[in-house]
């Protein structure tokens, strides 16, 4: 049986860019320790197998180094005002598959004539944060107005995500990569990036985080497209991000949600902490963006919004998950309506192959592609 020469400091880079320890491989690979150690060598079929379940391509495990793999677009995470380093391959690989999605659509728009969308790019950082806030809430149609009529703050995220959909913005809520349930993305890692495209904006929402924070994400990230920069993103609402940039993005997501303005008029009892429960069903958003905007009013002191915000956070975290649901449904959420509608109907109309709508699908069975297609529009 042939075996592959395979560096062994390369094994070891592709297991520990994994996460995985030399223990939770042994089973699968029971000489694991001794292909590190350069004592024996994988056979080819075993070697594929190896980059599979350390999701690395298999051409990389033949390098002399292993290579520096860098974020493709601009890193705003920080720690303690410190980059943070070494992505992970989960959140690569969610990237790579968004820019790909993108790249198609940005094709397939430019084919049927769609017009540049003339947001994307149209603030700059030295707009004014109300100003900036209030162009958005308009263009969107996420007014107050809107909202009430919304019997939570997750339905109005699902409005905000629909108004998105329909400005052009291609919003994919994911907690997984592609649509693989064993690929869990971290929300410690980050918490969504923003994909700037005159034709094709998108914006990527990391399903793993809670609900609450996820309506702020996407306030932030759609920033990002008004001032046209595509970035990686670890902000929420208690954030204070040193970053020009950053600040600007979370202070206009900020007051898109809760115009400062009218939370002063809507402030009633002395004690802020306790209008916090009927502030978040008036502007329905969730309790942290209203303790937040209760520090940014003055009704908090650091050290009280601190305490409150991580309480509430702790809340939210111990509240049940929901699981299962419509599969397609799901499927949907996480693609973007408005790129799975355009794929497929390419698709059927022949423009695209059924194989790359498979792979940017992320799906293997033409029964489900029909189910798909059905649950976004399309009879068959």
């Amino acid at each position: 049986m042939n075996r592959v020469v395979v560096k062994p400091g390369i094994l070891r880079w592709a297991r520990e860019r994994a996460g995985r320890s030399a223990e939770s491989l042994a089973r699968k690979f029971p000489k694991i320790g001794q292909w590190e150690r350069g004592e024996a060598h994988p056979t080819m079929k075993q070697l594929e197998t190896f980059a599979k379940a350390t999701f690395v391509p298999v051409g990389y495990l033949f390098l002399r180094e292993p290579p520096v793999e860098a974020v493709p677009i601009p890193d705003l995470r920080t720690i303690g005002n410190e980059q943070i380093g070494h992505p992970s391959p989960d959140l690569l690989d969610a990237i790579y598959l968004c820019q790909r999605r993108q790249a198609w659509y940005r094709d397939w728009a430019r084919s049927v004539g769609i017009d540049p969308r003339a947001f994307v790019g149209s603030a700059r950082l030295d707009s004014s944060v109300e100003e900036a806030a209030a162009t958005m809430r308009h263009s969107l149609g996420f007014d107050l107005d809107a909202r009430r009529d919304c019997p939570t703050w997750t339905e109005a995220l699902r409005l905000f995500i629909a108004q998105a959909d329909e400005m052009g913005v291609l919003v994919m809520v994911s907690g997984v990569v592609g649509s693989n349930n064993h690929r869990k993305l971290d929300p410690e890692e980050f918490r969504g990036f923003a994909l700037a495209d005159d034709l094709a904006p998108l914006v990527f929402i990391n399903g793993a985080d809670t609900k609450a924070a996820q309506m702020f994400t996407l306030a932030h990230e759609l920033a990002h497209l008004w001032l046209g920069e595509s970035a990686l993103t670890d902000v929420a609402p208690a954030s204070a991000p040193t970053q020009r940039i950053e600040s600007w993005c979370n202070r206009v997501a900020a007051e898109l949600l809760v115009p400062l303005a009218v939370l002063r008029e809507e402030l009633q009892r002395a004690d802020a902490l306790t209008e916090v429960p009927r502030l978040a069903s008036r502007f329905k958003v969730s309790t942290l963006v209203i303790l937040r905007r209760l520090l940014d009013a003055r009704r908090l002191s650091r050290e009280a919004f601190e305490g409150a915000y991580g309480a509430e956070l702790l809340s939210l975290r111990a509240r049940p998950k929901t699981s299962g649901g419509d599969f397609y449904l799901t499927q949907a959420a996480r693609l973007s309506r408005r790129f799975g509608r355009a794929l497929v109907g390419s698709t059927l109309e022949g423009q695209t192959l059924y194989r790359d709508a498979f792979r940017m699908l992320g799906i293997a069975r033409v029964a489900t592609f029909r189910e798909l297609g059905a649950s976004l529009g399309y009879p068959f």
